[in-house]
């Protein structure tokens, strides 16, 4: 009989498990029903599931009966209860021990989960598709030949992570001719490499047309690039344009070259934290060379650019920089041993470094020990530049001023801002026609962590070492700069006014919001990215609270491995919402969410809103589109 006792006590206890997991599940179900209308293959969602938990989260945090959105539930991790508690466990192992190798498997074995950003193992070389090409290797690439074209047509165009390397890359050819257009544009991190490009090569020209354009996290680099060439013609047109905080660099880039010339025209326009280096850039070249910089970091944010042993030794060379960071904001230049031990040679500086805010530019040893005919002119000379030790025959100043911001004509800042990214709060009346800006998330998919992973993991300046290590993410790779990248937008002193946190994690979102706001929030999204980049007609329009001036938190996406947001408070908007039709048939093909901002007066001058606009601070309200993926808190109404 205790036998049987034994097992009825057995069979109470499952029946009490089973039926308390029932009734969790049944009220889980029950509060998704109620809240929200789900597709049938998300009602019976697993109580210990991470999206449960943010239900239930939601559901105390948020006061109001609307339903929580089915973007922002869909964001929610998927790891199922048992990687869930994997990691947990692997988290709250001991703090002093290192990182271990089994948190980084499971951590960035956990679905929608981006952990490197780096190359990855080739195979040997095989064919290529030259039309269409990707993320492909190329070893002793038509080396000696004579004559012909090399033409590489949309080349690793809107991938996430590009891995491209060309080794030993037409060396010693002569008379031929290699054309990359449209490289590695419109994509998310670009890993490029040209290792001894074009060395040795005789009478050849190399054309990268669109280099870069509009990637997120370039990493790009030219080693001993064009060394030795003769007569070698290498032409740079639309280079690194709109990228936003990467590297490229070029070293013993033209080193002991006989004549040629090379040309960058629209070098890293519009980008955003650009870092170039050129070390030892036309070192002991001679014959007449020209390098000639046109509209160099042209209105770009805070460029930074790294000259080392530029042109030193040169024999006859000409180096011009035209447009030098003009309308940039802010910047750090410097050049080290710039054009030492030169012979007859010249550099023109153009309209140099004429920004909208004074930033470092630093020349040391500029000229020094040259000699023969050698000029140093720079005309326009913008404030707050340093020059020691230049040779001060051969150098001159002229047109030395202070520069402050210019009205721009609207015929010239509409090239420099994407059509449609800023408009005016009249815009959003039903029947304008009006274009839409490329709206899409050109970012890897990610999901959130759940709350307890998230808050475990270091997010820190401070902690980037630990970083590194759950990442595997050496020194100098893409992975450790889309990691310090990430660190230091959210680590930014916020602006007057402004509240702003990153999170990785629903819940985290949701408090903030709420902090904000009070717990009577929504959130609200553009519904797809449908009429994105063309023109479309606004139908019926609907203002937040009445249209009231009211507040916001908006939250917009950071690249990193798992779902990141920089949210932070907006004070004094109008959001509207409005449905989108096609221009043509009327018919509606989208359901937009756009925000003004009614109070711009802490905005920087070199803002892209009053260039696109032609306004300055405080003059005028400025609206945009929330893109795909991106949202924005407010109160009920």
């Amino acid at each position: 009989m205790p036998t049987q006792h034994a097992h009825n006590f057995k069979m109470c206890l499952h029946f009490i498990f089973c039926f308390f997991l029932s009734l969790s599940s049944f009220h889980v179900s029950l509060a998704i029903k109620g809240r929200m209308p789900l597709p049938q293959t998300q009602e019976h969602i697993n109580p210990f599931s991470p999206k449960a938990s943010l239900i239930r989260y939601w559901n105390t945090r948020v006061s109001n009966k609307l339903p929580i959105p089915h973007f922002f539930l869909s964001k929610a991790s998927p790891l199922t209860p048992q990687h869930y508690a994997i990691l947990n466990k692997l988290l709250n192992q001991n703090p002093q021990q290192p990182f271990t190798l089994n948190l980084h498997r499971s951590l960035c074995s956990s679905p929608k989960i981006f952990c490197s950003f780096d190359d990855t193992p080739k195979r040997k070389n095989d064919d290529a598709n030259f039309a269409v090409y990707k993320n492909k290797h190329f070893a002793n690439y038509g080396s000696s030949r004579v004559g012909g074209v090399d033409s590489f047509k949309n080349y690793s165009n809107g991938l996430n992570a590009n891995n491209d390397a060309f080794r030993r890359y037409s060396a010693a050819s002569t008379r031929r001719g290699e054309q990359f257009n449209n490289y590695a544009e419109n994509g998310n991190v670009a890993n490029a490499n040209f290792t001894s490009y074009g060395s040795a090569s005789s009478q050849s020209s190399s054309d990268f047309n669109n280099y870069d354009k509009t990637v997120n996290v370039p990493n790009l680099g030219f080693t001993t690039y064009d060394s030795g060439a003769s007569n070698h013609k290498l032409s740079f047109s639309s280079y690194g344009n709109e990228t936003n905080s990467g590297s490229q660099s070029f070293t013993s880039y033209g080193k002991r070259v006989r004549g040629g010339t090379s040309e960058f025209t629209n070098y890293a326009d519009d980008a955003n934290i650009l870092q170039s280096e050129f070390n030892n850039y036309g070192e002991f070249s001679t014959g007449v060379t020209n390098d000639t910089f046109k509209f160099y970091s042209f209105s770009g944010n805070n460029p930074k650019n790294d000259f080392k042993t530029y042109g030193a030794g040169s024999a006859a060379g000409a180096d011009n920089f035209i447009s030098y960071r003009n309308r940039a904001n802010v910047g750090d230049d410097t050049f080290k041993s710039y054009a030492g031990r030169s012979k007859s040679g010249a550099a023109t500086f153009a309209n140099y470094g004429m920004s909208f805010n004074v930033g470092n530019d630093s020349f040391s040893e500029y000229g020094k020990g040259a000699t023969g005919k050698t000029s140093f002119g720079f005309k326009s000379y913008g404030l707050g530049r340093a020059f020691k030790v230049y040779n001060k025959d051969g150098a001159s100043f002229s047109e030395y001023r202070n520069f402050s911001a210019t009205r721009i004509s609207g015929r010239v800042v509409n090239k420099l801002v994407e059509a449609g990214k800023f408009f005016r709060e009249s815009s959003m009346k039903e029947g304008n026609v009006i274009v839409m800006p490329d709206i899409k998330d050109k970012m890897p998919a990610r999901s959130f962590l759940p709350l307890a992973i998230a808050t475990k993991l270091p997010f820190s300046s401070s902690r980037i070492e630990e970083m590194r290590e759950i990442f595997h993410a050496r020194v100098g790779s893409s992975t450790e700069r889309v990691v310090i990248n990430a660190v230091s937008e959210c680590e930014r002193e916020p602006s007057r006014g402004e509240t702003k946190r990153c999170v990785a994690s629903a819940e985290e979102m949701i408090e903030l919001a709420a902090s904000v706001l009070g717990p009577n929030v929504v959130v609200r999204t553009t519904e797809n990215v449908n009429g994105s980049g063309s023109s479309v007609m606004i139908g019926k329009v609907s203002t937040v609270d009445g249209g009231k001036v009211t507040k916001s938190v908006s939250c917009h996406q950071s690249l990193y491995p798992y779902l990141l947001y920089y949210c932070h408070s907006v004070p004094k908007v109008r959001v509207y919402e409005a449905e989108i039709l096609d221009v043509d048939t009327k018919e509606k093909i989208n359901h937009g969410v756009a925000i003004c901002h009614l109070d711009t007066s802490a905005w920087g001058p070199e803002h892209g809103a009053f260039l696109a606009l032609g306004s300055a601070p405080g003059k005028i309200e400025v609206c945009h589109w929330i893109f795909e993926n991106d949202m924005t808190w407010t109160s009920s109404d």
